[in-house]
């Protein structure tokens, strides 16, 4: 594997993005990569937890890599649509539980990946947030699906369509995390999870976990019209303004009226 690294210790299977010179924003590769990291774990009797997370400290994961997305068409949207499905069948269908550990920023995307894993614990200084909308771009693999289930629909359309940076120890508070912990007690405690999981009937940790995504299951086909509706957004000026303004730097001009009201973001 080039774009992770795969651990089993001691009953945990610990997956590590391993790019965190662009902020682990995963490509093609690394999609392939943890499918087969994940259905490894899955099958492998001597693993109980599994452990996702980033290399580094600044981030988690930001996500598709932008410059990849940029560059596509419809046709190539559609064949990465089908990749992504594949790579959240793959984390929600291993039958032991998966754990998010988060350090820096979980953007976009990457929000997206952690809200497919069971649990979820960061670093306080850990930030999040939504900036599809910034982008040209709707969070439809699961973001749409999962987030108003943990935050409620109204705060879920405030993340995902205003952008604004969620701290960490906000993100908890509101139910989008399950755990924000000092920074040098993050290891720790995702250490004391494992082991109390471990503990548990791994029988009935997987029957239960089958059972509690039965209602975000359902949400596949919204995953799949979402896609579809999403390929025909590729190519368009809005998406390719979204895309430019994020490589070059800057914020994006989506209405060209001089007179529209400019805001700042508020994220209290």
């Amino acid at each position: 594997m080039t774009d992770l690294s795969c651990t089993v210790a001691a009953g945990v299977a610990t997956i590590t993005i391993e790019r965190p010179d662009v902020l682990n924003a995963f490509r093609e590769q690394t999609m392939h990569e943890l499918i087969e990291a994940f259905d490894r774990a899955d099958a492998d009797p001597a693993v109980g937890v599994v452990v996702l997370t980033g290399a580094g400290d600044k981030a988690f994961s930001t996500g598709g890599d932008v410059a990849m997305e940029d560059a596509f068409d419809p046709a190539e949207g559609r064949r990465t649509a089908r990749l992504l499905i594949r790579l959240a069948e793959a984390v929600r269908g291993t039958g032991k539980p998966v754990i998010a550990k988060v350090r820096g920023w979980c953007v976009g995307g990457g929000n997206e990946l952690l809200l497919l894993c069971d649990f979820a614990l960061a670093a306080e200084s850990a930030r999040f947030a939504h900036t599809d909308s910034m982008l040209g771009n709707s969070p439809i693999w699961y973001g749409t699906q999962l987030l108003p289930k943990l935050v409620g629909t109204r705060r879920a359309k405030e993340i995902l369509m205003l952008g604004d940076t969620v701290p960490a120890p906000e993100a908890a508070r509101i139910g989008w995390i399950n755990r924000a912990v000092p920074d040098a007690d993050l290891d720790v405690v995702v250490a004391d999870w494992c082991a109390r999981l471990l503990a548990r009937s791994p029988q009935a940790l997987r029957l239960t976990k089958i059972s509690l995504d039965f209602d975000g299951d359902l949400a596949l086909p919204s995953v799949r019209h979402g896609f579809e509706t999403l390929t025909h957004n590729y190519g368009t000026t809005e998406f390719h303004e979204g895309t430019t303004a994020f490589l070059e730097g800057r914020a994006p001009e989506f209405r060209s009226d001089p007179d529209r009201p400019t805001t700042t973001g508020d994220s209290s």
